[in-house]
């Protein structure tokens, strides 16, 4: 079900029009998807997977194109900082477009051998571009992680691969409350993957924190790492407890 933003997908889901939503969460190259952070607290969704897909890129040009015809391409932010080195190699100039495959479709439309498009294979075929050059992607192992988002949460599934846990909070406004609520899960043998804070509200002074860590909440050590979070904190809101992805390994 094709959707123009983030906020349209999560509203397909919340309205019952789609039943999950499939939102990049971080590539290993580029880093953290804008605005996916801000948006999940306030979806009313929750993390009921994760998905860790590698992901290839093509430059792709209008028929007759060659690689050195090529002054600038064209694809979603992300994408071009996944080819940063392969754009300066060849002194091609990066341009921000919409989406990967509405950048192809709008190259197509251009007919401009001067003008190229990052995206997949599939979206070259489908508007009548050929590949310019093969998986130009910065690193091998260049991959992107998906959140998978429902309507309910399921707190009954267990993952052959162990299970994470997702969550927002604030911490009180008290010296070294970060660290002290941070002590909670170094004391109870909790591995946190990911910590990353973002402003909200539009104050300095308001900080959210965004967490993953590894286990479930009915684990007893989580349980007890989450009750010292709590002390800490001004609140705490779960986002998600889902099976990892055995490529997390």
């Amino acid at each position: 079900m094709p959707c123009r933003t983030f906020e349209d997908a999560i509203e397909a889901v919340r309205k019952g029009d789609a039943e999950l939503a499939m939102l990049p969460v971080e590539n290993s190259t580029y880093g953290r998807v804008a605005d996916i952070h801000r948006l999940l607290p306030e979806s009313g969704l929750h993390i009921v997977d994760e998905a860790f897909v590698r992901v290839h890129i093509n430059l792709l040009g209008v028929k007759g194109a060659r690689l050195e015809d090529v002054k600038t391409a064209q694809s979603h932010t992300v994408l071009l900082g996944q080819c940063r080195g392969f754009l300066r190699e060849h002194g091609i100039a990066a341009v921000t477009g919409a989406d990967t495959a509405g950048s192809a479709q709008h190259i197509a439309e251009l007919g401009d051998p001067a003008q190229a498009a990052l995206a997949s294979e599939l979206a070259g075929e489908i508007y009548g571009l050929n590949v310019l050059a093969r998986h130009i992607e910065d690193h091998s192992n260049n991959t992107t992680r998906f959140l998978i988002m429902s309507r309910e949460m399921d707190l009954k599934r267990r993952g052959s691969a162990g299970m994470m846990t997702s969550f927002v909070f604030r911490v009180r406004n008290i010296p070294a409350a970060l660290y002290k609520a941070m002590g909670g899960f170094a004391t109870n043998g909790v591995n946190m993957t990911k910590l990353e804070s973002y402003m909200v509200e539009g104050s300095f002074q308001a900080t959210q924190f965004y967490a993953d860590i590894e286990g479930h909440p009915d684990d007893r050590n989580v349980q007890l790492a989450l009750e010292e979070l709590d002390y800490f904190t001004t609140h705490m809101t779960l986002l998600g407890v889902f099976p990892a992805d055995p490529r997390r390994r």
